[in-house]
């Protein structure tokens, strides 16, 4: 058993001592009301779900462990003669809620190094799909074919529950650890010709995965360890999350469960959010007729986007109701390493002017930018330009936030999730005092 497993076994068994003594005390009493527009309308701020690995907050953005993305910039370890954090450094703290050492993330990053390499099938799997299937497809196919190697799969029924989160901690580990080599294998395949790339043993995971790519600029290794740490996870409501939970709490697998996950992330609702950017600039400059539109021109720009009915893509969140402070850390990165970039300074000028728009109309309640306004714009500016696999980039950090979370699901021995669901005749009843669907 390796370090990072001692110390998580000895984490789980701290909390699951912490979380009985709550429930005994005070596992009856109410959380909250439900409305039934929240039954309705997708159970927006129903809180149902545990998720110890990182919390949402309205004003404070994303919180890893409590930590905020600043934070995170600061403490986090980094790779040699870096800025960004390592990803590592970030999975280690979800996992064992501390931050880790230099020496802690290195052990880490030579633990993915080891249960790295892929089977000559899952190859083959991609192999044969038509190269021109969508990146996410061949993504999943390729998470599906890498199944055969699980061992909570193979082991399942020799398994005391007690001991299912073992299993399960070695496949997300082994899965975390393939999933670059297998999406840089897509993308060499369906962008580059099929000229793949070795893996380089001496590079971090985030670095590596650039390497295999085709990006040996430090700045992109830079972007991919920022890129990779903020969008790793945003707590187990959305709906990669939730799915790979859901999934998970049948007690399949973590491979059957994280290709579920990324199914969901690949909905235009979710994951092809930062390629909707990348479309509405290049249409407002093309519309305008200049790379570097005025504040004036994109001014106009968006009100007639919203005189159509249309949505600002980038702008909003469900949660959040100031800047993203992803967005902010993204910003932040361009001004040092790209600050004369028409498109990321046109980005910056959006920012400047959409708030505004948005913050005159009454419904509206977030007008800030999220995410996604702005990570396009960073890898068009070193050459990808391949849109439809920003997704896949998204899904591989994804990884390390549900994969860690679902180590935490089995080792806390969470439950199969079985909502109740209701008929709108139900409802009606209700309403009319014949019913009682809350139970009350």
């Amino acid at each position: 058993m390796d370090t990072i497993k001692q110390k998580f076994r000895a984490k789980a068994d701290e909390v699951n001592v912490e979380i009985k003594d709550i429930l005994k005390e005070h596992g009856n009493k109410p959380i909250g009301e439900v409305t039934l527009s929240q039954v309705y309308q997708g159970m927006r701020g129903i809180t149902g779900l545990v998720t110890e690995t990182s919390l949402l907050d309205a004003q404070d953005g994303i919180r890893f462990r409590g930590h905020s993305i600043p934070e995170l910039r600061e403490k986090l370890p980094k790779a040699p003669g870096g800025e960004e954090p390592l990803p590592e450094g970030l999975f280690h703290l979800m996992l064992l809620d501390a931050m880790p050492t230099d020496s802690e993330v290195q052990h880490l990053t030579s633990v993915w190094q080891r249960r790295s390499h892929v089977p000559n099938h899952v190859f083959a799997s991609i192999e044969a799909l038509p190269v021109n299937s969508h990146p996410m497809t061949q993504f999943v196919v390729a998470i599906m074919a890498l199944q055969t190697e699980s061992e909570f799969a193979r082991d399942y029924n020799s398994l005391a529950k007690k001991d299912h989160w073992s299993a399960v901690f070695d496949d997300c580990m082994d899965l975390i650890a393939r999933l670059p080599r297998i999406a840089a294998y897509i993308y060499r395949r369906k962008y580059k010709g099929g000229q793949h790339i070795q893996p380089n043993g001496l590079l971090d995971w985030a670095g590596n995965f650039a390497h295999m790519m085709g990006y040996d600029d430090e700045g992109f290794k830079e972007l991919m360890r920022l890129y990779m740490t903020i969008h790793a996870d945003h707590e187990g409501g959305n709906v990669s999350a939730h799915t790979t939970h859901l999934v998970g709490s049948a007690l399949s697998d973590p491979y059957l469960s994280f290709a579920a996950g990324m199914n969901g992330l690949a909905g235009p609702l979710h994951g092809l959010a930062n390629q909707e950017v990348i479309r509405w600039i290049f249409e407002l400059r093309e519309k305008i007729g200049s790379e570097s539109p005025t504040k004036e021109q994109i001014a106009e720009y968006v009100k007639a986007t919203l005189a159509e009915g249309k949505v600002v893509p980038g702008y909003g969140h469900a949660v959040l109701r100031q800047t993203d402070p992803r967005f902010i850390a993204q910003m932040r990165f361009g001004k040092k390493h790209m600050p004369d970039d028409p498109l990321v300074n046109t980005v910056w000028s959006v920012y400047e002017v959409v708030p505004e728009i948005l913050g005159s109309i009454a419904k509206i309640k977030n007008p800030w930018p999220n995410i996604d306004a702005h990570s396009g714009a960073l890898l068009v500016h070193y050459g990808m330009v391949e849109y439809e696999f920003y997704t896949v980039l998204f899904g591989v950090s994804r990884a390390l936030g549900v994969l860690a979370s679902l180590c935490w699901d089995r080792a806390l021995g969470l439950p199969l999730e079985r909502p109740k669901s209701i008929t709108t005749n139900q409802v009606k009843l209700w309403i009319e005092g014949k019913d009682n669907i809350w139970g009350d």
